[in-house]
């Protein structure tokens, strides 16, 4: 009996330390052009602690984490994020100006009105994949559109 609610104990374990992650405000803006990169911005908030360690999409070829450094001079520049911390209830957010994911080597020119799947890879958590509508090109964010 004890080897019984040994086993049963070791199984619900990895289910016990998944992280909760939750995505809110999830958007990008309409491309220029399908050669020039993209940006999507979205908020995370995870119940325990958790890393992004990837990104993916259908239409990019390849989805970078980007932070933004300033250095003493007052310029900024963007800095790649190999793998992005998240706290317990500290909500992390991808903003224009700030940190955001690039979208590179688009399959296409992203639309205004359109919608497509973004999927974050986290470390405990695993995947979880997000609608992202796509709104213009002029946009600062879901409710300044």
């Amino acid at each position: 009996m004890k080897l019984l609610a040994g086993m049963i104990l070791a199984a619900a374990l990895p289910y016990a330390a998944r992280a909760e992650v939750a995505v809110t405000d999830p958007w990008a803006r309409a491309s220029i052009l399908a050669s020039r990169p993209a940006a999507a911005y979205l908020t995370l908030t995870s119940d325990r602690a958790d890393r992004v360690i990837g990104v993916t999409t259908p239409v990019a070829g390849q989805v970078m984490m980007h932070g933004v450094e300033t250095d003493g001079a007052g310029v900024s520049r963007m800095v790649p994020v190999d793998a992005l911390e998240l706290a317990p209830g500290v909500p992390v957010t991808f903003a224009p100006g700030d940190m955001h994911l690039m979208l590179m080597d688009l399959s296409r020119k992203l639309e205004e009105g359109e919608h497509f799947p973004l999927t974050l890879v986290l470390e405990t958590a695993g995947e979880l994949t997000v609608d992202v509508p796509v709104l213009g090109p002029g946009a600062t964010g879901p409710a300044g559109e």
